[in-house]
């Protein structure tokens, strides 16, 4: 189990964890009734931290960010000398913390998405873990919710037992509900982004020798390119020019962020 605490990546504190580590901060938060707030992080994940100092300070709030990209997981062996064998991959991880809710007896809870791909991922899920307890699930209202909205939505899924919430909305939208949510409920809340449609069979995974190369956002953008052209073909280089700045020593990139002026939770 290796757990070496956060470091910065471009102003972002990423967390240098394994699976293991990372699976029992989440399922010891469950146990416990304490809210703690989890993001798996990409190049774009990362690089909305540090382009919107608001952005940065809601990551940097959050009880841990695991590199779900090779990219990222580069970075904390560049920079800061981990030795990371292995990015913390959020579908992966997913599957992880619900086989390990599943042996602990602990329900979960799915937020975001569509009701096709919830019942997609509710069905495959029961299937790979027949003992897992789903308290409930609700998809995406693909809008902003005002306070009355964000405080009932938090009631219901208290009240429905969950010890786990999984939350699918997208990076950066997931991880906007997760700082905004995080104070309503005494659970984990896992950004977990694409992991529901992988997972329901709905989008295709990149094959194992593109993910372990760091080239899994080639074979998404070929499959989404409208979607995902501006992500990749832009964010991408201005991540390697900015990671040599702070490897060269040429920027240094602050970690204080600037704290959001008002709720925008997009649920």
């Amino acid at each position: 189990m290796i757990d070496l605490g956060k470091r910065n990546v471009l102003g972002v504190m990423v967390d240098a964890v394994d699976y293991d580590a990372a699976v029992a901060r989440i399922t010891d938060a469950a146990e416990e009734g304490r809210s703690f707030t989890v993001s798996a992080l990409a190049v774009h994940g990362v690089m909305t931290g540090a382009t919107d100092k608001e952005q940065q300070y809601r990551l940097n709030s959050m009880g841990m960010i695991v590199p779900d990209g090779q990219p990222v997981r580069w970075a904390l062996n560049l920079l800061h000398r981990t030795k990371l064998a292995n990015r913390v991959y959020g579908p992966e991880l997913t599957l992880r913390v619900l086989k390990s809710a599943s042996e602990r007896g602990l329900p979960v809870y799915f937020y975001g998405s569509t009701p096709a791909i919830l019942a997609g991922l509710e069905r495959r899920i029961r299937q790979m873990l027949p003992g897992i307890i789903i308290a409930g699930s609700e998809p995406s209202k693909f809008r902003k919710l005002d306070e009355t909205e964000r405080h009932d939505l938090a009631e219901r899924i208290a009240d429905s037992g969950a010890r786990i919430l999984f939350v699918g909305l997208g990076c950066p939208r997931q991880e906007v509900f997760a700082y905004e949510m995080g104070g309503l409920l005494p659970m984990p809340l896992l950004a977990v982004g694409a992991a529901f449609a992988f997972h329901a069979g709905e989008l295709p995974q990149a094959p194992p020798h593109l993910q372990s190369r760091g080239l899994e956002w080639l074979f998404r953008l070929v499959q989404e390119p409208r979607r995902l052209w501006k992500r990749y073909l832009i964010l991408n280089p201005y991540y390697l020019l900015l990671l040599a700045g702070q490897w060269l020593g040429l920027r240094r990139f602050s970690s204080v962020g600037t704290p959001p002026r008002a709720a925008i939770s997009y649920g």
